[in-house]
């Protein structure tokens, strides 16, 4: 089958935090011309509006009702700009202030609440209206996109993921201690997870990726792979 003809597909990744998906989602999408959108940078965006409108007081509690009516003041997007995929919220560049341990720090609570949760997963839906996308969060599967052609589920030990997390913040000039990294991970771990409103789990069809030992390549030819299954499989093995 030509690839002007192939049925585009919608790839779901899910999985937990610093486990390294939006980096294989944005890379697997650049490999197959697919759009690529960050979700979880979508919920960190509601969370900065909150943090810069006072709705979130020096305890951590959010003031539910406030950000709820905010909701429709919000505006998220993506751009593309010579460093990758930038976040847009209300149409200003926040991509580096949303990756802030302050964020990191609230986000959960914020990505807890049932409003916030409707309006992204509504808005996220829309961005998959064509298919031809890869998108990556916590509830991509089970909840935004039961129905994608394919679904993965990315793990690594909470050490690992912390690792990571640490010298990414330290390559970008924030400062940050490995232990607060490391008791943020498992926090944001524990809210996923129980939360009532769309927990993290795994999709009972998703194919699970624990990347703790992988390499980069490794991990890369695995996602491609299965992407390429996925694809003959939804276009009935005729490509």
């Amino acid at each position: 089958m030509d690839n002007s003809q192939k049925r585009k597909i919608i790839v779901a990744i899910d999985g937990y935090s610093s486990s390294g998906k939006s980096t294989m989602a944005k890379e697997l999408a650049a490999k197959v011309g697919y759009r690529y959108i960050d979700s979880g940078a979508m919920y960190r965006a509601v969370t900065l509006y909150a943090l810069e409108n006072n709705m979130i007081d020096p305890d951590g509690n959010v003031d539910s009702g406030s950000l709820g009516k905010a909701l429709g003041d919000i505006h998220i997007d993506f751009a593309l700009t010579p460093q990758g995929q930038h976040t847009l919220l209300n149409g200003e560049d926040v991509e580096h202030r949303i990756r802030s341990m302050e964020v990191s720090s609230h986000v959960s609570p914020v990505a807890a609440i049932h409003s916030v949760r409707q309006a992204l997963t509504a808005l996220q839906q829309r961005f998959g209206t064509e298919k031809g996308i890869v998108m990556d969060g916590r509830d991509i599967g089970t909840t935004v996109f039961p129905q994608a052609e394919m679904k993965v589920f990315v793990t690594a030990s909470p050490e690992t993921r912390a690792e990571r997390r640490y010298k990414e913040l330290i390559q970008n000039g924030t400062p940050a201690k490995y232990e607060d990294v490391l008791a943020n991970v498992i926090e944001r771990d524990h809210i996923d997870e129980t939360r009532a409103e769309s927990p993290l789990r795994k999709a009972p069809d998703a194919a699970v990726l624990d990347n703790s030992h992988l390499t980069h390549a490794q991990q890369s030819e695995w996602l491609l792979n299965l992407f390429h299954e996925s694809e003959l499989k939804a276009n009935g093995s005729e490509c």
